[in-house]
């Protein structure tokens, strides 16, 4: 299989390696920015880098445009195939900004966070497929096969109730961690304390389920810790924190005093 990259940002980055051990050769990777598209070049085995859509081959059997979400059709009206597929690895863009151009379109959405230079297993990574006919779906789920064990099908709606989810269980949930690491710095400790914690806490939701396993103040509705701790906290964290524990009360119906 000749594989064309169109990105090369964090998710591109992470997928065109493991394309290129795994699915076939990764002939063209394509950024804006010539430097970035010869740093991931490098790192594949017969890569060439371009920045210049007129040069992207017509000829490849898959093209994988990883790029952020709003410049999609920018790469779908500036590139031209001949008869290989086309998909994206957007988890709110529909299909059907490819299915307008392209015979052979779907998306190839990874349900993971990336970031360029932290490793990943690429294999345990639950991989959403969506192809625009039966027969480009399964040629879609027998690329995705190849990179990981756990496959399954959403259409563009369900793809983006996934990614909405997403954001709340890794963004939103990262963002607190920066609030808690911040926290325990003013303390003169290190993040790296609420490991177990944080392990355990997933763990539990994973087994159990978020729902059963919520702890703390707000869900045992001690209003005077809730207190004690918005006094402890800058403006913006008081604010966030007495949000956060009205929502929590709020689920388990608890009165907020």
């Amino acid at each position: 299989m000749r594989i064309v990259i169109l990105g090369a940002g964090n998710v591109a980055t992470h997928l065109a390696k493991a394309m290129d051990e795994n699915c076939g050769n990764v002939v063209q990777v394509y950024s804006h920015t010539l430097k970035n598209a010869v740093s991931l070049a490098q790192t594949l085995r017969n890569a060439k880098p371009i920045d210049d859509f007129s040069n992207v081959t017509r000829d490849a059997d898959l093209y994988v445009i990883s790029v952020k979400d709003d410049a999609i059709s920018t790469v779908v009206d500036a590139i031209d195939v001949d008869a290989g597929i086309v998909v994206h690895t957007s988890g709110s863009v529909s299909v059907d900004v490819l299915n307008r151009k392209f015979e052979k379109s779907g998306v190839l959405y990874p349900l993971q966070t990336f970031s360029r230079d932290v490793a990943v297993d690429i294999s345990a990574i639950p991989f959403f497929v969506e192809g625009c006919n039966e027969i480009t779906s399964s040629l879609i789920t027998d690329v995705a096969k190849r990179l990981s064990h756990r496959i399954y099908y959403a259409d563009s709606a369900q793809r983006k109730q996934l990614h909405v989810a997403a954001v709340f269980g890794c963004n939103f949930v990262n963002y607190l961690w920066i609030q808690a690491d911040e926290i325990l710095k003013e303390a003169g400790y290190d993040f790296k304390i609420l490991e177990p914690l944080i392990l355990a806490t997933l763990d539990k939701a994973v087994r159990v389920s978020p729902l059963k396993g919520q702890t703390g103040p707000a869900r045992r509705g001690d209003i005077g810790i809730i207190n004690t701790h918005k006094r402890l906290l800058t403006l913006d964290k008081a604010t966030l924190y007495q949000m956060l524990s009205q929502c929590i009360m709020k689920k388990y119906d608890i009165d907020y005093e």
